[in-house]
C-alpha cells in the first residue's frame, strides 16, 4: 500500500510555478511505486524545496499502477499523473511529462530505483557549482549481467561511431535541467524519437555527475528486439554515414566492375582466340551483387520511413487523461 504524506498545496503550485518538477514514465512500475514516491518526497524534503510537483506519466501500464497512483494522489496534491492512452514508449513518455511539467528545474528519473531518489541533491549541487543548464548522471562502471554491460557498451560505441551527435558512454537517464534548456528540448518537433541524442543535439552547458546504478529487481523491459530497434531509430534519426558508407560500398562496386570490363575486352582483343570462361564465379559475382543491393535498398528504405514518419505529423503521444 502507498504510504505518502499529506500536505497542503503551496502557494507557488496554485500560481502553476513551481520551483521543480519531478517527471517519471511508469510501465510495468507496480512493485516500485510506493517506495519510490516516499524516497523522492524525502529527498525534495532534504533539499529545502518546498514547492514542486511530481508528475508521473502512465505509459499504458498494464500492471495497478494507475489505480495505485490515483491512490497517492488522492493524499498528496503534489503529484501529477499524465495518463497516456496506449504504450507509446519511454522516450515519448519522458517528453510528454517534460511537456506537462513547469517547474523552473525538472528532474527527470527513473522509478524503478535502479538510481534512488536521493540523488537529487547531488544534481543540485552540481548545478549551482558549475552554472550548468544540465547535469547528467553517469555510471563510474556499468553494471548487470555481461551480456547487458557488453550491449550497452557497444550500442553507445556504434552511436557515436555513425553519428555526428556524441553522447558521453555510460550516460543515465536521470538529469536535472533548467527551464529554457527544456523549452528548447520540447521546440524540435521531432517525430523519429531518440531523447538521447535529442538531448545532446540542442547543446547547452551540460555537465556530468557520476552516480550509483544498483541492479533492478526483476527483468528488464528492455528486451534485446527493444534495444536494437531503439540503436537503428538512433541512428537513422542523427546520422547520415549509413547512407553515405553505402554510396562509399557502391561506388567501389562500380569502379571494381569497369576495372573487370576493361580489363576482359583488352585481354579479349589482344588474345582473340581466348575463351572467357568462369560460370561459377560469374554467378557468385552476381548473387554478391544481388546481395548488396538489396542491402543498399534497405539502409534507403530506412531513411525514406523516417521521411514518411516525419511527414505524417501525427502527435507523439496521446493523453486520455491528466489528473492535475
Amino acid at each position: 500500500m502507498l504510504t505518502t504524506t499529506s500536505q497542503k498545496t503551496p502557494q507557488s503550485l496554485t500560481d502553476g510555478v513551481p520551483s521543480l518538477s519531478v517527471v517519471t514514465s511508469v510501465y510495468r512500475s507496480e512493485r516500485f511505486l510506493a517506495t519510490f514516491i516516499d524516497e523522492m518526497i524525502l529527498a525534495v524534503d532534504k533539499s529545502g524545496i518546498s514547492d514542486y510537483e511530481l508528475i508521473f506519466v502512465n505509459d499504458g501500464s498494464p500492471d495497478e499502477s494507475l489505480p495505485l497512483l490515483m491512490q497517492a494522489r488522492a493524499d498528496n496534491p503534489r503529484i501529477k499523473i499524465v495518463d497516456l492512452s496506449r504504450n507509446f514508449g519511454h522516450h515519448k513518455a519522458m517528453l510528454a511529462g517534460l511537456s506537462h511539467g513547469k517547474g523552473d528545474l525538472t528532474f527527470i528519473i527513473d522509478c524503478d530505483l535502479e538510481v534512488r531518489p536521493g540523488v537529487l541533491q547531488r544534481f543540485l549541487d552540481t548545478l549551482r557549482e558549475t552554472h550548468a543548464d544540465v547535469v547528467y548522471g553517469v555510471q563510474a562502471q556499468r553494471k548487470g549481467a555481461l551480456v547487458e554491460r557488453a550491449g550497452g557498451a557497444l550500442f553507445w560505441r556504434l552511436f557515436n561511431m555513425l553519428s555526428e551527435t556524441q553522447i558521453p558512454e555510460n550516460v543515465l537517464s536521470e538529469r536535472l535541467m533548467k527551464r529554457r534548456y527544456v523549452e528548447a528540448l520540447l521546440s524540435l518537433g521531432d517525430r523519429n524519437v531518440f531523447l538521447g541524442g535529442m538531448m545532446y543535439w540542442s547543446g547547452f552547458r551540460q555537465v556530468g555527475t557520476v552516480v550509483e546504478k544498483t541492479q533492478r529487481e526483476g527483468a528488464s523491459t528492455y528486451s534485446f528486439r527493444k534495444r536494437l530497434s531503439l540503436l537503428i531509430e538512433a541512428v537513422t534519426s542523427f546520422s547520415t554515414v549509413p547512407l553515405k558508407l553505402v554510396l562509399a560500398i557502391g561506388l567501389g562496386f562500380t569502379l571494381l566492375a569497369t576495372t573487370a570490363a576493361i580489363a576482359l575486352l583488352v585481354r579479349k582483343l589482344l588474345y582473340p582466340a581466348t575463351v572467357l570462361q568462369g560460370f561459377t564465379s560469374l554467378m557468385l559475382v552476381m548473387i554478391g551483387l544481388a546481395g548488396l543491393i538489396i542491402t543498399v535498398l534497405g539502409v534507403v528504405g530506412l531513411y525514406i520511413a523516417r521521411i514518411y514518419t516525419q511527414t505524417q505529423n501525427r502527435p507523439l503521444f496521446i493523453v486520455r487523461n491528466f489528473h492535475d
